[in-house]
């Protein structure tokens, strides 16, 4: 062999062996929860390695080796771990629990409905073996002790109570003694805090003696004042109509109730002209006694000039006071006695639009 041609195979041999020397496989890039088995930082071509699942997670399918190519690169990972589940967690009563999976690392948060307070922890871990972190806790109803009762006043439960312990909601309504007037809440109930709510306060309520009113009277002979929810009785005069309620009554505030007004009686003012009351038209000469009472109504005739017709426009009495509708025009001496036919009440009605 010649030395040029042992020079050659000499440089080729240095070569392969520099370039093979160089080529490895470093950490390969793995899915979520798969791990090797052998912590190595590098692998030659040819080496495979071994993947299995980390704590929290179960194989899934796959090949569990990978092996290390001669371009220094991973052949493909398709081994799969998924995370192991948990349980579904039990109800809790009076409480709930909220979470968005079950599965390794998942997180359950407890909480009680109002009233209820929480017994164990208020949150709970899936952890690496399938278990929850802890158990199910228990919402217990808050509870208290019998109620204070008001001075002068009782409490009349919805159900007798046993013993001197009841729980959250359990209730029942106040009474004062009589004629006296209860301030302040008039239920009472075990609140979620533990406590009852406040008790009222039962305190006499007196109103004075009742006033007269503008042209009626009081029916009882005695004035004096009264107590809480005592009434007092008004009438009015003759031909005058009340509004209002007849009877008036001792309030909590220690005033009346509102009085009922007498409204006096109103006279039709035209001279001359034709009205509609009560169902019928009547010459005013012959609406005898001129009276309506407070309320009521009366119609007037006006006219339409454009359309030369009439039509009623009613007006309604307030307390005395009647006001003549703008439209109606009083007719002369002449028309109303001579020609009482061309007067708006007399003509043809004008029709409804």
């Amino acid at each position: 062999m010649s030395f040029r041609l042992y020079f050659l195979l000499l440089l080729e041999v240095s070569i392969h062996t520099a370039v093979s020397s160089t080529i490895k496989c470093g950490l390969p890039s793995l899915p979520s929860g798969v791990v090797r088995e052998v912590l190595q930082r590098v692998y030659e071509p040819g080496e495979d390695a071994v993947l299995s699942c980390a704590p929290g997670y179960s194989q899934a399918g796959g090949s569990r080796v990978i092996v290390c190519s001669n371009t220094g690169e991973w052949s493909r990972v398709t081994f799969k771990c998924a995370p192991k589940s948990c349980p579904p967690p039990d109800d809790i009563a009076h409480g709930k629990a909220e979470f968005s999976d079950i599965v390794f690392t998942s997180t359950i948060n407890y909480t009680c409905d109002e009233g209820y307070v929480l017994n164990g922890t208020n949150t709970s871990t899936c952890m690496h073996d399938g278990e929850w972190s802890h158990p199910t806790p228990v919402c217990e109803s808050v509870t208290c002790g019998l109620p204070q009762t008001p001075n002068y006043g009782k409490i009349i439960f919805d159900k007798k109570p046993v013993g001197n312990i009841v729980q959250f909601g359990f209730g029942g309504r106040y009474e004062c003694d009589h004629q006296l007037v209860m301030f302040g809440n008039e239920r009472a109930y075990c609140q979620a805090n533990g406590r009852w709510t406040e008790p009222p306060e039962c305190r006499p309520v007196v109103c004075p003696a009742p006033t007269e009113i503008r042209n009626g009277f009081i029916t009882s002979a005695v004035r004096r004042e009264h107590s809480y929810k005592e009434r007092v009785k008004y009438g009015c005069n003759l031909n005058h109509v009340m509004d209002g309620l007849s009877e008036i009554e001792c309030e909590k505030t220690g005033q009346w109730s509102a009085k009922p007004v007498c409204g006096a009686p109103c006279t039709v003012n035209i001279e001359r002209g034709r009205i509609f009351y009560k169902g019928q038209k009547i010459w005013i000469k012959d609406f005898k006694p001129n009276r309506m009472f407070h309320s009521e109504y009366v119609a007037v005739y006006c006219l339409d000039e454009e359309k030369e017709c009439g039509y009623p426009v009613a007006t309604q009495c307030v307390d005395g006071s009647l006001k003549i509708p703008e439209c109606f025009k009083e007719p002369n001496w002449r028309n109303y006695n001579i020609f009482p036919g061309s007067l708006p009440s007399e003509i043809d009605m004008c029709r409804r639009a």
